[in-house]
């Protein structure tokens, strides 16, 4: 699975090489399964995922053609099972 993300890399103040990353995400209040995730009355959010073919366009997208992946992913794509603390169930 692949998520949209951006990096950045730069140099601190204290001249330390710093790499800076970060998932994107998207409004999901509509999603059919991840509108069920939150706390009551809080955005739901979700990441961006990208299809297996889609890691190449997503990488050479100007920022025009990176607003065609901000959309979310179809519930039945997705599964999702109850889990406990330390993924016991």
């Amino acid at each position: 699975m692949g998520i949209a993300g951006l990096w950045s890399s730069w140099k601190s103040s204290a001249a330390e090489f710093v790499q800076s990353f970060t998932m994107l995400t998207i409004n999901a209040d509509d999603h059919a399964l991840m509108r069920n995730y939150h706390k009551p009355n809080d955005e739901k959010r979700m990441v961006v995922v990208l299809p297996d073919d889609a890691y190449e366009g997503w990488l050479r997208a100007d920022l025009n053609q990176a607003m065609n992946f901000m959309r979310q992913i179809p519930a039945e794509r997705l599964a999702a099972a109850p889990q406990g603390i330390d993924g016991i169930p």
